[in-house]
């Protein structure tokens, strides 16, 4: 599963990382400015008379210690402020850059076609039928407009609402240029005006030559080929088809009507997949559901848009809404903004709770499926279990909260979405009675399981002593009260647990023993998930809850680490815990502290020192680099009560030396669609994975 579906990329140094950055990280040890310090320390160069004299800058500082980057140099030397990381997921995010400029042409209702093209040589080439480009000459900048946009960050035709784009995902016009920044080059050839125009960029987007028209065409558009820089992606500059297909076919869904062709010609015969949905994000809900029961054929669909006034301007807000029940109680709600992912949600989803709130309240009153006896109200918990819905809304001026725009933050956008579902949810119930009475049903259903949880749940704290307060026995908690530092070790079996106290940092690190596998959250049935006690340790631990009610702003620590053996069970404890965050407490997910812990798998002892290695690779160099046998003896750790504590701190558990995995999502609906195929109720899904990727075990470990 890790190989074909990862939810796991590895990024450089644990250090710079920040709350809101949702890549994994490989600690890889010191900085190149610790190391140096380190040296100049130990050869007696200065003297540190406290800590303040790392922190104070020159005496001395004048305009001659002022740096000008030019042109595309800030982007090359700080790549991570404009795709977030060089990893994997960096490098994919250049394509999802340029064929965002193609849906964003599509929005202005310019375009109905983009190809995408993955190139024997790993470049890439991105064509739309849009207007093209503008070729004409920027008064500004003296460049003309092809050059302008791949050449200045921040420039470009989508910061005004009376501008060339009405609606765009591209908030920031950095898209175009930070690609051409990141790229060994890139050629762009415009159609437009009965022309074609051809530029190319190399080493970092430095022009070649100028842009000129190199013929004569009766096309419209703009294509666009790049090939990204090894040495900014030094992970990998190979791009994986599956993760652009997933995109391309998302947003083929988003915006109805659109044809969108990826191509693969780095393999014989080329793969080839055509996407054009007619129906939009009605048929994004059918391919949801697919391998779902549903409980209503039908599909609820609204479309609206509705004016915003403010100070200075009138603002046209458009709203979309395709959503089905299910028999499963699985919630997959999905929220978009200018066809941009809020996997936080926002104000869009919060109006859109508040719609179906209401109605179904309403509706249930109205046709007796509460009583007056009844004296709760349906809450939007009880109408969200067993839905799929896509929420997508269009607006030209969206704010964000953070900067991975995962959060629409306009609070205007709540009442229009609640305005424009809540109308046409009531009117399709009226003019369903049918679908009305089975869609009812179930979220009574919802409604009574809820409050018999609660008084359930009052009653096990009742019968347990156990309050949240009260933290678990067998947690070994740290001294420090700052979340920001500190860390909670999940620790497979109590040997691996006990070992673990004695190596932590006690001031900042937290361990927590498992005894045994936890329950699979996603078949279990959920007084049985709370009647769990490794479950209920967790929770109470951790501090912020779980499930509708978790609160990520109340956790003990931002950083929880899972810390398992290197085989089959451990892999196993690993899955079943990461399935319980994904589904009761996902925004730890989100927020990026869930991590994984990277203990070796070998140990070489040569001449009094020990050396580690974490994969077969690194234990083949050191084999090599010290000029060993094959025979020579070596130890393959298969547990982590194997190690002793300093070993198990020195290697797995200490800040700047361990390794450590940073668990992101990046594409919520793909990773929950795997959750649900392979750890949920249907049998089928999962022998069908099985089947389909038995071909890629290298070692299986039985």
């Amino acid at each position: 599963m890790e190989d074909k579906k990862k939810e796991e990329n590895i990024v450089e140094n644990e250090d710079e990382l920040n709350e809101e950055d949702l890549k994994i990280s490989e600690d890889e040890g010191f900085s190149d400015t610790e190391k140096e310090l380190d040296r100049k320390i130990s050869n007696n160069i200065i003297e540190i008379n406290d800590e303040t004299a790392l922190e104070k800058g020159s005496a001395n500082y004048d305009s001659s210690d002022l740096t000008v980057l030019d042109g595309l140099e800030a982007v090359r030397m700080r790549p991570g402020m404009y795709i977030g990381t060089t990893s994997v997921t960096g490098l994919h995010h250049l394509v999802w850059e340029i064929v965002d400029n193609g849906i964003d042409e599509a929005l202005a209702g310019y375009c109905d076609r983009i190809d995408v093209t993955i190139n024997q040589d790993n470049s890439i080439t991105v064509v739309d039928n849009g207007r093209g480009i503008p070729v004409d000459t920027v008064e500004k900048t003296g460049l003309s407009g092809v050059e302008t946009v791949y050449t200045v960050l921040h420039a470009g035709g989508k910061f005004g609402y009376n501008d060339g784009y009405k609606f765009s995902g591209g908030l920031h016009g950095v898209g175009a240029s930070v690609v051409n920044g990141l790229s060994s080059w890139c050629e762009v050839t415009v159609y437009r005006d009965g022309g074609e125009y051809y530029i190319r960029f190399e080493n970092g987007g430095h022009i070649v030559e100028h842009l000129r028209r190199v013929g004569d065409s009766s096309l419209h558009g703009t294509k666009v080929t790049f090939k990204p820089d090894p040495t900014i992606f030094t992970e990998t500059t190979e791009f994986n088809y599956d993760t652009i297909l997933t995109r391309l076919r998302q947003m083929a869904f988003l915006n109805k009507g659109i044809t969108i062709t990826l191509t693969d010609k780095r393999v014989e015969p080329n793969k080839h997949e055509e996407f054009c949905y007619k129906g939009g994000i009605i048929e994004y809900v059918d391919y949801l559901d697919r391998k779902s029961e549903k409980l209503v054929d039908s599909v609820f669909y609204c479309h609206n848009a509705q004016i915003f006034k403010d100070e200075s301007n009138k603002y046209e807000i458009i709203v979309e809404v395709a959503m089905q029940y299910c028999n499963q109680d699985n919630i997959n709600i999905y929220s978009f903004c200018n066809n941009v992912a809020t996997g936080n949600g926002g104000t869009h989803v919060e109006g859109f709770n508040l719609a179906i709130a209401r109605v179904f309240n309403n509706y249930a009153r109205n046709n007796n499926f509460l009583k007056k006896n009844d004296k709760e109200k349906i809450v939007a918990e009880d109408c969200r279990k067993g839905l799929t819905a896509i929420i997508s809304v269009k607006h030209p001026n969206p704010q964000y909260e953070g900067q991975t725009k995962g959060k629409l933050g306009n609070v205007e956008v709540k009442k229009i979405v609640s305005n424009v579902v809540g109308e046409a949810l009531e009117r399709y119930l009226n003019e369903n009675k049918q679908i009305s009475t089975v869609i009812l049903t179930k979220i009574r259903t919802n409604y009574d399981y809820r409050l018999k949880m609660a008084a359930y749940s009052s009653q096990l704290k009742k019968k347990t002593g156990l309050e949240i307060t009260t933290l678990p026995g067998k947690l070994a908690d740290c001294s420090s009260n700052d979340p920001r530092e500190c860390e909670l070790f999940i620790v497979e079996g109590n040997s691996a647990g006990g070992s673990a106290k004695l190596g932590r940092d006690p001031k900042i690190q937290a361990i927590l023993p498992l005894r045994g596998k936890i329950l699979n959250v996603q078949k279990a049935q959920d007084h049985k998930i709370l009647e769990n006690a490794e479950i209920g340790n967790m929770i109470t631990a951790i501090g912020g809850g779980y499930g509708d009610s978790f609160d990520v702003s109340k956790i003990r620590y931002h950083k929880i680490i899972i810390m398992t053996d290197a085989d089959v069970d451990g892999s196993h404890i690993r899955i079943l815990l990461l399935t319980f965050f994904n589904r009761f407490m996902k925004p730890l997910i989100e927020k990026g502290f869930v991590y994984i812990a990277q203990p070796p798998l070998y140990k070489v002892q040569y001449k009094g020192k020990d050396y580690y290695a974490y994969r077969e690779e690194e234990l083949l160099k050191i084999r090599k680099d010290l000029n060993l046998k094959d025979n020579y003896p070596m130890q393959r750790y298969k547990g982590l009560g194997e190690m002793d504590p300093d070993q198990l701190e020195e290697t797995t558990m200490k800040p700047g030396v361990r390794k450590m995995l940073r668990v992101t999502v990046d594409d919520a609906i793909t990773a929950d669609s795997i959750f649900d195929e392979l750890m949920g109720e249907e049998v089928e899904p999962r022998r069908e994975f099985i089947r389909e990727n038995a071909q890629f075990v290298k070692n299986l470990d039985i």
